[in-house]
């Protein structure tokens, strides 16, 4: 499951030829172990139905423990098929609240006949690392364990605590994220190495990073419609519950929620247009200048990657419909996804879809899990001070400003239940550099040995 040594010491001194001679020799002492650890990580198939993630906490422990961790400092949480990992790093001052570290060990599933290479084992090539998690997310929880080993061998004591909670099923239902959030919610704050992070122009300059320090609510609606059937040669077209679906499907995507905008949204889209170049990059300027301008947003709308920033927006997914191919049908359904600007209930957009829909043969029911909504996270002076002196360390000068994310993390779990929740991964990407999720998932190389630089120096900060 390990890569070839040689290939490996030949990665490690390419990865920190760009480092600063002092921290180009740590990173470099790291390196090895910490390649050696993604290696394997990504050989598990920590996808939905494998049963991996318990296999991958236990062996993350393992790692932990022959490191100095005790083993009382570190718990394996069983929940249904998955499993949650809690490390606990003590501070030399209990009463201080810790600092959590979150991230997820699950991935999306991956299908190797469809993928160029073999989704499930590590490969180098061109400058980028290939392989399903590499990017979402497995390459940072392996950063943040090494970087808690690295503070134990050297004998690091902050003065407040911190803790990894690692969940298992953040890329389907998010039980285990919410027995962490349930069990681990008296925190200072959370962050969050699986939102955020830092964009590059298609020329490979970094120009922004993000910190998300807010999220919409994910809900999803089944859409029910119900008919007595029949022989489909004696067809009722008055009553056919899949042509009353499909007009129901139909008003729904010829809707649009209103615009809406927070102060994290307004300074997302100023830094979008003061970076970027084009119509969409004119009608982000406008857009955070004046929330009211109509054309700015229907310009913004018209994206998207964009139309979430500034709506509530919903989206079928899922059709099933009839029994029998000879038969008219006596039930057809349809899921409808739901991204929630923060500050609007379920409930009100759950409200809307009746209305827009008009149908009362149509009911509208809420899909488990239940919906979790949180509010957006005060921008700590402290987090986003730390957060960019250590962006600043690699990228002088680089802008850092709050964001929104138009997707849906283990953070919202954590804010529901109270905690400060900042989204700060620290990988600069240029568009299309990571197919997180899709086929051939990669990111570059370089990002490794960054990762390691990046949390160590800003979890010294925050904890000493």
């Amino acid at each position: 499951m390990s890569m070839p040594r040689t290939c490996l010491s030949v990665c490690v001194a390419l990865l920190v030829a760009h480092l600063a001679p002092a921290a180009a020799e740590t990173t470099a002492q790291a390196m090895p172990e910490t390649m050696d650890m993604l290696t394997h990580a990504v050989a598990m198939q920590t996808v939905e139905g494998k049963d991996q993630v318990p296999a991958l906490a236990q062996y993350l422990a393992g790692k932990l423990e022959s490191a100095g961790f005790a083993k009382s400092d570190i718990e394996i949480i069983p929940v249904g098929h998955t499993a949650a990992l809690v490390v606990h790093y003590r501070g030399s001052d209990p009463k201080l609240k810790p600092i959590l570290l979150s991230g997820h060990m699950d991935v999306v599933a991956a299908n190797p006949a469809d993928w160029q290479r073999d989704p499930f084992r590590l490969v180098q090539e061109n400058g980028y690392l290939y392989g399903r998690g590499v990017a979402d997310m497995k390459s940072d929880v392996i950063a943040l364990t090494e970087t808690f080993m690295r503070f134990k061998r050297e004998g690091y004591v902050p003065r407040r605590g911190m803790m990894l909670v690692f969940s298992g099923d953040e890329e389907t239902g998010m039980l285990s994220t919410r027995e962490l959030a349930r069990r681990h919610h008296d925190a200072e704050f959370l962050l969050n190495a699986d939102g955020g992070g830092g964009t590059r122009d298609a020329q490979g300059k970094p120009v922004l990073y993000e910190i998300q320090a807010a999220e919409k609510t994910y809900a999803d609606f089944l859409l029910t419609v119900t008919s007595p059937g029949g022989h489909s040669s004696e067809p009722d077209r008055s009553n056919n519950a899949i042509y009353r679906l499909a007009k129901a499907l139909d008003a729904v995507a010829g809707y649009q929620f209103p615009v809406q905008h927070n102060d994290i949204t307004l300074a997302s889209l100023k830094a979008l247009g003061t970076h970027e170049s084009g119509p969409l990059a004119e009608a982000a300027r406008a857009f955070a200048a004046n929330p009211d301008d109509a054309g700015a947003a229907a310009a913004i709308s018209a994206d998207p990657a964009y139309v979430g920033q500034i709506r509530t927006t919903c989206i079928a997914t899922e059709l099933a419909g009839g029994h029998a191919r000879n038969a008219l049908p006596q039930r057809a359904t349809a899921n409808i996804n739901c991204r929630i600007f923060p500050g609007t209930s379920v409930a009100s957009v759950q409200a809307t879809l009746a209305r827009v829909i008009d149908n009362p043969a149509v009911t509208i029911n809420v899909q488990d899990p239940p919906p979790a909504q949180s509010p957006a996270s005060p921008l700590r002076p402290d987090v986003v001070d730390a957060v960019a002196a250590t962006i600043h360390e690699r990228f002088p000068g680089v802008d850092v400003v709050p964001a929104m994310a138009a997707y849906a993390t283990d953070s919202v779990h954590f804010r529901a239940a109270g905690v400060p929740s900042y989204g700060v991964a620290p990988e600069f990407t240029k568009p299309n550099d990571t197919f997180a999720h899709g086929l051939n998932e990669k990111l570059p190389a370089s990002e490794i040995p960054a990762e390691l630089d990046y949390w160590h120096s800003l979890l010294t900060r925050l904890s000493r």
